[in-house]
């Protein structure tokens, strides 16, 4: 397994914001104590080019961007928070995904889970939303259209829908997108009956779920319609937007989920991209706020991705 984790993801200092610099440092401490370092490869990587993020964000939103970190803007929207730092751990966050693609693409390994932040989901094509700032799983997703594969099916299981993405995709038909989320929740959108338009029609499948719901619901409804919709697609490669916030502690998001929980999901996951593609599957790190809990979600979820990956670690 291929991991992707970096100290210059701490330049991005939001201070007290629920997204802080403590996630990633608890993240990385679990990472070495629980041996992964050892474990898997550790690759050197460059931040996101120009072009790779251009191909989801507009040039003018990337000079804005960049602008507001070099000036230390603070508050940039009225979740999203940015310092002199953020550029570099934003594009080096995007940069982890597109060299996971392609690496997998170029069949040195076949999974990876990238450590990042900040976290991308609901980053727009032209403007920053809810703590994120480019896009990571979008940008990896048309990455690996352009190494040329056909069929790039993204799952987004963090407890918020992933907005940036859907937009992203909504009309693209190479470009398959299965969010379960809580709703109605923030950001408002993902309601089931929003499945994309045009040729885009029918590749966007949404599961909005109660806040009461059972985790074994919660895992069976995601199993079902991410199994339907990946059995039509046929999936060159899998993208996760992986979010742990689904925990019943989270003090963001929360539904009734469990470490435990998650562990399964990666077993789920790991087992859908072999039958799919080989096994091709890229997990991205999303949200998750709870400084203890996330971190042991994150190794129950790598866990389960070993547990059904015979090449893994």
């Amino acid at each position: 397994m291929l991991l992707y984790h970096h100290a210059d993801f701490a330049m991005h200092d939001t201070k007290s914001h629920p997204e802080s610099v403590a996630r990633i440092t608890r993240v990385n401490s679990m990472l070495l104590e629980s041996g992964w370092l050892k474990r898997c490869t550790l690759p050197d990587w460059s931040p996101a080019s120009a072009v790779q993020c251009t191909r989801n964000h507009s040039p003018e939103y990337l000079k804005e961007l960049e602008q507001w970190c070099e000036h230390d803007a603070g508050r940039v929207e009225v979740d999203t928070v940015v310092s002199k730092g953020s550029w570099r751990a934003a594009r080096l966050a995007a940069g982890a995904v597109c060299d996971a693609v392609e690496r997998i693409v170029s069949e040195k390994d076949t999974t990876a889970f990238c450590a990042i932040r900040p976290p991308g989901h609901h980053a727009m094509p032209r403007s920053a939303m809810g703590f994120c700032l480019l896009n990571n799983i979008a940008i990896g997703a048309l990455h690996a259209r352009s190494l040329g594969l056909d069929k790039v099916l993204v799952i987004d299981w963090d407890v918020h829908h992933g907005n940036g993405t859907q937009a992203t995709f909504w009309e693209d038909p190479s470009v398959g997108f299965v969010s379960i989320h809580r709703f109605p929740f923030y950001p408002g959108t993902g309601r089931a009956d929003e499945t994309g338009s045009g040729a885009g029609l029918g590749t966007t499948v949404n599961i909005p779920v109660a806040a009461s719901i059972g985790p074994v619901e919660f895992l069976d409804r995601l199993i079902e319609g991410a199994d339907k919709l990946a059995a039509t697609f046929k999936p060159d490669l899998i993208l996760l937007s992986a979010g742990f916030d689904a925990h019943r502690l989270d003090p963001v998001g929360g539904l009734t989920l469990e470490a435990e929980h998650f562990e399964r999901a990666g077993q789920w996951i790991a087992r859908l991209a072999r039958q799919h593609c080989g096994g091709r599957l890229v997990s991205v790190l999303e949200g998750g706020y709870h400084l203890q809990y996330m971190p042991e979600c994150v190794d129950a979820h790598l866990r389960g991705i070993c547990a059904a990956s015979p090449d893994a670690p």
